[in-house]
């Protein structure tokens, strides 16, 4: 899934796939622990799609997702 492909969607769809996509990764991960996953690659794959889904869920926010962190050593290097 494409970062452009989810800008299109709403914020209800947003969160939606958010939910799904954490649920998928539970499951996902449950068959690991149980040894039943097929392909494990899809495992990253989710995460990638995941992290994807909630970094425009934070732009539309206002905020990008690493502007605390990003913030707090510029004031650590005035000081």
């Amino acid at each position: 899934m494409k970062a452009a492909d989810l800008r299109e969607m709403t914020s209800d769809e947003l969160r939606d796939r958010e939910t799904d996509l954490s649920q998928q990764l539970f499951n996902l991960r449950l068959q690991k622990v149980t040894g039943q996953l097929e392909n494990p690659a899809k495992v990253g794959q989710t995460r990638r799609d995941l992290a994807r889904v909630l970094t425009v869920l934070n732009e539309r926010r206002g905020e990008p997702a690493g502007a605390a962190a990003a913030a707090e050593p510029a004031a650590a290097e005035s000081a």
